[in-house]
C-alpha cells in the first residue's frame, strides 16, 4: 500500500525529469548544429572560435577533413596570416 502511493507520487517527478532531459538534449543538438553551420560559412566566425575556443575549432577541423573536404583550415591560415602582414 504504501509502495504504491510512493510509485504515484514519483511518476510526476519522473516525467518532469525526463522532459527536462528531454529539452536539454534538443538544445544541445540544435546548438551544436548551429554552432557547425556558423563555423561552415564564416571564416570570420571561424577566426573568432580560434581566438576564444580553439578546441571547437579544432573538432570542426577534424569533422570536415574526416568527411572528406580538405583545405579549409590550410586556406584559413593562409588568409589569416595574409591578414596580419
Amino acid at each position: 500500500m504504501v509502495f504504491t502511493r510512493m510509485a504515484r507520487t514519483m511518476e510526476p517527478l519522473a516525467k518532469k525529469i525526463f522532459k527536462g532531459v528531454l529539452v536539454a538534449e534538443l538544445m544541445g543538438v540544435f546548438g551544436a548544429y548551429f554552432l557547425f553551420s556558423k563555423m561552415n560559412t564564416s571564416q570570420d566566425f571561424r577566426k573568432a572560435m580560434s581566438k576564444k575556443f580553439p578546441f571547437i575549432l579544432e573538432v570542426y577541423y577534424k569533422s570536415v577533413e574526416q568527411s572528406g573536404m580538405y583545405g579549409i583550415r590550410e586556406q584559413d591560415q593562409e588568409t589569416w596570416c595574409n591578414s596580419k602582414n
